[in-house]
C-alpha cells in the first residue's frame, strides 16, 4: 500500500533585514533542522529573503518622487534574489542535501523584465534541489505597490510530493476564487499560503480554505521585530523612531480538510513547527464534497488561465 503520510514543517522567522546573504544563512540552517527532523516539505512566509518592506508605511512611503524612498529602495534592489545568477543555489542545495522540499517567498529581481523591478515570488524547490516553479504575486497589496511590480500566471502550478499535490500562493492572492480555483483543479490536496506575518491574516482564511477546498491549508507566516530593523539600512533613524515592537507578530498555523487545527496560529516567536499529515483525511472528506471533482459543473462553468511568462518583447532573431 502507498504511504499515505507526509511530514511538514512551518519556519516562523525573522529575516536578517535587508541582508540578503545572512538571511539566506538563517533560511539554511532551518532547511537542516527540517531534515534533521525528518520533515519532506518546509515552508517559509511572504517576502522573507531578504525581507518585506516594512519601511513604506514608517517613512511616508507615498510621496512622490521621494530621495528617502529612492535611496531605500536601491538598498532592496541590491538585496534582491537573481535566480538567474544563481542566489538560490545554496538553499537548493541544503534541500538536496535533507531531501526536504522548500517553498520560499521572496524578492525577486527579474532578468526578463528589464532587471530593474521586483516581484514578490513564491518559489518551490523540490526534494532533489530544482526550482520547479517560481510564481509573482498577481496584485500587490496596498503599500507594496509602491516598491513590487503586478506578476503573472506563471507558476500558478502544482507539484507532486509524496501522495500529496501541493500548490501555493502568495499572501492576498489567497483570497481570490479563481486564483484558488486554478490550484484545485490541477488536484492540490495541500494548500500553502505564505503571508509576511500577521494573525489576523492567518487565522480566519486558513481554515476557509480548508473547508471550501477540502484539502490541509499551511499558513506560514514571517515575524518582524523593532530590533531586527538593521541600523545598517538607509534612513535606520527614519524607520526605527515609528517602528512598533512587532511589525508582523507571526500567525502561522495549520489546518485539517475539515477545518480543524492541526496547528493553532503561534505568535511573537521565531519557531519551527511540524506536523505529520494523511492524505486519507483528504479523501474521508471530498466523499461528500469535492471542488473540481463530483460537485464541480464543467458543462456550465469553466476557467480560462494564462499561465504564459509576461514579458515586453519578444525576439526572432
Amino acid at each position: 500500500m502507498k504511504e499515505t503520510k507526509l511530514k511538514i514543517a512551518i519556519s516562523q522567522i525573522a529575516p536578517v533585514w535587508l541582508n540578503k546573504r545572512e538571511t539566506t544563512l538563517k533560511i539554511i540552517s532551518q532547511i537542516d533542522e527540517a531534515g534533521a527532523q525528518g520533515c519532506e516539505l518546509v515552508v517559509f512566509g511572504e517576502g522573507l529573503l531578504p525581507g518585506y518592506p516594512f519601511w513604506i508605511e514608517l517613512t511616508d512611503g507615498a510621496r512622490f518622487n521621494s530621495t528617502i524612498q529612492k535611496e531605500i529602495y536601491a538598498h532592496y534592489f541590491q538585496q534582491a534574489v537573481q535566480i538567474n545568477e544563481g542566489d538560490l543555489q545554496t538553499i537548493c542545495n541544503a534541500a538536496a542535501i535533507n531531501k526536504t522540499a522548500v517553498y520560499l517567498g521572496c524578492i525577486e529581481r527579474a532578468a526578463d523584465r528589464g532587471n530593474h523591478s521586483l516581484y514578490c515570488s513564491l518559489v518551490y524547490i523540490d526534494q532533489l534541489g530544482m526550482i520547479c516553479s517560481v510564481h509573482r504575486k498577481l496584485v500587490p497589496t496596498y503599500e507594496e505597490r509602491l516598491v513590487w511590480s503586478n506578476g503573472d500566471g506563471n507558476g500558478l502550478t502544482v507539484h507532486s510530493l509524496g501522495a500529496f499535490t501541493i500548490g501555493g500562493l502568495n499572501c492576498w492572492e489567497n483570497w481570490l476564487p479563481l486564483a484558488r480555483t486554478t490550484l484545485y483543479a490541477q488536484g492540490e490536496n495541500l494548500h500553502v499560503c505564505i503571508w509576511p506575518g500577521s494573525v489576523r491574516n492567518t487565522e480566519d482564511i486558513s481554515r476557509f480554505i480548508a473547508k471550501e477546498s477540502r484539502s490541509f491549508v499551511i499558513a506560514a507566516s514571517g515575524l518582524m521585530r523593532k530590533e531586527d530593523i538593521n541600523c545598517a539600512i538607509p534612513h535606520f533613524d527614519k524607520i526605527i523612531a515609528n517602528a512598533p515592537d512587532y511589525l508582523g507578530n507571526g500567525g502561522s498555523c495549520m489546518a485539517a480538510p475539515d477545518g480543524s487545527w492541526v496547528i493553532e496560529p503561534v505568535i511573537n516567536t521565531e519557531v519551527l513547527l511540524t506536523a505529520t499529515i494523511d492524505l486519507n483525511e483528504v479523501i474521508k472528506e471530498r466523499q461528500n464534497f469535492d471542488p473540481s471533482g463530483h460537485y464541480s459543473r464543467p458543462d456550465i462553468f469553466q476557467l480560462k488561465v494564462d499561465r504564459k511568462r509576461q514579458c515586453l518583447i519578444e525576439l526572432d532573431d
